[in-house]
């Protein structure tokens, strides 16, 4: 009979996390850096990670590093992939699970940010990262290009209440393509998910702008079905 495998005869190795935050400052899609505090690659950007326990699942881990290095509860996140090149990281063997999180900018607090060393920057002007990193933030948004055109997890990037401009930037920033803006209303209020307030934004203009906000039970309905956005 063939032995049995043993557990003990295997290699030994870390498994990481990685997170690639996103955010909307109204115009632009942005991701969440940090500068790395220690060897290797001390003082380089990177992507918010940690290294998951033993105790803990994958998804318990993404949670708690988001937890830890943004001070917010709930975040949206999804996972995109395993990186596992054998020389990926210099520090040792380690594996790493891509997540890609949503955040509304305004909710991360200066002083958070202060304390991780951490920068927005937009989508096509990243700076350089380490290791991997950059695979993992190009593989994040397509997928989050995919995601938005069937799911309305977009909205996990907006302010409570928003105009349909701001929407459509949204859109526009997450793609880095023009939309037809009445092609883009029409399709968006006929999925029913909005409802219109009494209230304008007048900033912008000086006839202003209606805010809108969407309807949780639709929203939560088209999310998990999903329903063709764009």
């Amino acid at each position: 009979m063939p032995s049995i495998i043993q557990y003990k005869d295997h290699d030994r190795f870390l498994l990481a996390v990685d997170c690639i935050i996103f955010g909307f400052d109204g115009e632009r899609l942005k991701a969440l850096f940090i500068k790395r505090g220690f060897e290797p690659e001390t003082g380089k950007w990177s992507l918010m990670g940690g290294f998951a326990k033993k105790t803990e699942s994958v998804e318990a881990a993404a949670a708690r590093i988001l937890k830890q290095l943004t001070g917010l509860d709930n975040i949206y996140m999804e996972q995109i992939g395993c990186f596992g090149d054998v020389d990926r990281d210099p520090g040792g063997r380690v594996v790493s699970i891509a997540y890609f999180a949503l955040i509304k900018i305004a909710d991360y607090s200066e002083e958070i940010m202060k304390e991780h060393n951490a920068k927005w920057f937009t989508i096509d002007k990243i700076p350089a990262l380490i290791f991997d990193h950059k695979k993992m933030v190009l593989l994040a948004k397509e997928r989050l290009q995919q995601k938005v055109a069937n799911h309305p997890i977009g909205f996990e990037l907006l302010p409570e209440k928003f105009t349909l401009r701001q929407l459509q930037n949204l859109y526009e920033a997450i793609y880095g393509n023009e939309l037809d803006k009445r092609n883009f209303t029409r399709k968006i209020l006929s999925l029913g998910i909005l409802h219109k307030l009494n209230e304008k934004e007048k900033t912008s203009s000086r006839k202003g702008s209606y805010y809108f906000v969407f309807d949780e039970k639709r929203y939560k309905k088209l999310e998990s079905e999903g329903v063709k956005f764009i």
